[in-house]
Parts: C-alpha cells; sequence; structure tokens
C-alpha cells in the first residue's frame, strides 16, 4: 500500500515479465495476463533490416553507404550472438560493429565496409551462443523433446539407461517438482502396462533405471516431457535389447497415469525449435492442433505432425515406425555358394 492521498481505485498498472511462474501466486491472481509470444528469425532479420541497422548507423554517426551487411549475416549474429527472444542483444550486437567500423572510417583505415560471416569473428568475437542439432538418429533409451525457454524453443534430449540394481530409479538434470512428477507417472503406467510394451516385470526389481536431462546447469521444469521420458524408459526396455527411436522424431506433451495425452504451451517456439534443428516428424497432443494452425505455412514447411489423444499413438510412430507392431529384426542374407566352372 502507498502512504499517500491520492485515489489510485481507477489506476491501472502495466508490468512485464519474461517467465510468468516466477511471478507470486497472489499477485499472479489479481493480474489479467497478456501472453506475447517472442520473435521468430524471420522476424527478427526483419526489424533489424528496417530499424536497427539504420538507427545504428545514425547513431553512430555513418552514412547508410558506408556500412552494410551481407545476406545471411542477420541470421548467423542471432543464432551465433544472442539468445533471446526480443532484439535487444541483437541491436547490441549490430552497435558494436558499427562503433569498430565508425573508428576504422575516422581512423582513414577504411571508406566503407561491408560485414560477411566471415568477418563476424573479428568484430563481434568468439561465438557465444551453440544451438544443438539433432545428429543422427538417436540410440535405445534416448528420444528428443522439445522444450519451451523465455528466450524460444529448444530441443530437449532425454537419456536412459539400466543397471543391475533393486529396482530403484535416478533422475539427473537439475529439475523442479513437476518434472519430477512426470518421471514417477511415466514409470507407474509402464510397469502398469508392461505386457503392451514387451517388458519383463522383473525388471523393476532386479535391475535400476538413471534418467538423465543432459545440459545439467540448466533448470528444467513444467508439463510437457511425459510423452518424452515414457517413450525412452519403453525404448530402453522392450524385449532383450530395447528398441531404436526413429530418426528426424521430437515430440511434445504430458500424460497421465491412463495413457491420455494432455495439451502443452508454448508450441509455437517449439515448433520453430524442431524445423531448425532438422526435425522431420513431430508429435503433439491432439488439443494443440489449432496451435499450428497459427504459424505461418512458409515456416513449418516440410514438416509432418502427428497428433495424439494417447500414447498408444505416440508408441507406434516413435518406435514402431508407424507401423502398429514392434520392430523385427532383419535376417542377415543368405551367402551364396561358389559355383564351380
Amino acid at each position: 500500500y502507498l502512504d499517500i492521498q491520492f485515489d489510485l481505485s481507477h489506476v491501472m498498472f502495466i508490468c512485464t515479465a519474461n517467465v510468468k511462474s516466477n511471478i507470486p501466486r497472489p499477485l499472479l491472481d489479481r493480474m489479467e495476463i497478456i501472453d506475447l509470444p517472442g520473435y521468430i528469425l524471420e522476424e527478427k532479420v526483419a526489424i533489424a533490416e528496417r530499424y536497427l541497422i539504420k538507427r545504428q548507423i545514425e547513431a553512430h554517426g555513418l552514412k547508410p553507404s558506408q556500412l552494410r551487411f551481407s545476406k545471411g549475416v542477420l541470421p548467423k549474429i542471432i543464432n551465433g550472438w544472442t539468445a533471446e527472444a526480443g532484439v535487444r542483444n541483437l541491436e547490441r550486437s549490430i552497435g558494436r560493429i558499427c562503433r569498430k567500423v565508425a573508428s576504422k572510417v575516422a581512423s582513414n583505415d577504411i571508406k566503407k565496409e561491408t560485414i560477411s560471416q566471415a568477418k563476424l569473428q573479428s568484430y563481434l568475437g568468439k561465438r557465444k551462443v551453440f544451438k544443438e542439432s539433432l545428429g543422427r538418429r538417436p540410440p535405445v533409451g534416448t528420444v528428443v523433446g522439445l522444450a519451451w525457454t523465455p528466450v524460444g524453443g529448444e530441443i530437449l534430449r532425454i537419456e536412459t539407461t539400466r543397471m543391475p540394481g533393486a529396482g530403484r530409479f535416478q533422475i539427473t538434470g537439475q529439475l523442479g517438482d513437476v518434472m519430477k512428477e512426470s518421471v514417477e507417472i511415466a514409470i507407474s503406467y509402464i510397469r502398469h502396462n508392461h505386457d503392451k510394451y514387451g517388458i519383463d516385470p522383473e525388471i523393476f526389481k532386479r535391475e535400476d533405471l538413471h534418467i538423465h536431462f543432459p545440459a545439467g546447469a540448466v533448470p528444467k521444469d513444467g508439463p510437457s516431457a511425459g510423452v518424452t521420458i515414457t517413450t525412452a524408459i519403453i525404448s530402453l526396455l522392450s524385449g532383450k535389447k530395447g528398441i531404436r527411436p526413429a530418426a528426424k522424431l521430437a515430440m511434445t506433451g504430458e500424460m497421465t497415469l491412463s495413457g491420455a495425452v494432455l495439451p502443452v504451451g508454448g508450441i509455437r517456439e517449439k515448433v520453430l525449435a524442431a524445423q531448425y534443428a532438422g526435425v522431420q516428424t513431430v508429435i503433439l497432443p491432439d488439443q494443440n492442433r489449432r496451435d499450428v494452425e497459427e504459424i505461418p505455412r512458409h515456416i513449418i514447411k516440410g514438416l509432418k505432425f502427428v497428433f495424439a489423444k494417447n500414447y498408444e499413438t505416440v508408441y507406434d510412430v516413435a518406435l514402431c515406425n508407424g507401423t502398429g507392431q514392434k520392430p523385427k529384426k532383419k535376417k542377415p542374407a543368405a551367402k551364396k555358394k561358389a559355383t564351380k566352372r
């Protein structure tokens, strides 16, 4: 309360925040929330070309003819030197380039400069941001999920392994309480449906499981990794040697104990992260169809979407290649007998 003699009953306060979960619950209940998604790569490039470059060139005493950026340089700056939902650090990076060019022009070292990708390191220093790429087909027990962060979407690998033990499970990766509960739900669901997925129930008595979320220094929480965790554990435990997940596949969605797939947030950012990482197939909750429809078609061109109401759909696509049956081992080809002539 403010101890001043003013009537604030008709005053509207506008607050901004990057992460809604950090706002105290009593305050959040008294606020009307308007979610504003972060800019995508194409939007950041357009903002830089139309406004930021012109503003920084003028602020540093340069003429437009004295500095230009080659094609492909701005996306390189965005992906390699900034990690944000907005364009604040992008403008700082452009300003840093302008200062160095202005210094060279003032000392008569150059008359004009064209910034190419090869020159970025000399102007901005070593690359600061490295986003994980999809790489090759994941091994048994490893599944690629999609995560939302305050600076955009990310792909999130979930790794599992097994070892002799007494039925315990270990979780590593600096997880919040919600994600730890997702692990417990996944294990309970799998134990209840072990016959359906070809899992020996004795495994949960004589072996220990280790579930790891890489990038341990980065806090992870939120109800969106249930289907990914479940798929990783089933991949590890099915049969004698497990089932290898499908290639170029990523997924997101929460699960219930009965196997229902629940909707999640941040679909726009997650789908874009999948596109940039080279994913070809994305599994999403069925109730998130409308979120995909709001994403511009040209941005998600080439992506195949699978919408799941229950976990059986996820299992079919991720581990059975859409056949509904467990993968069969290929028999080695018989060697041809040499014929004498």
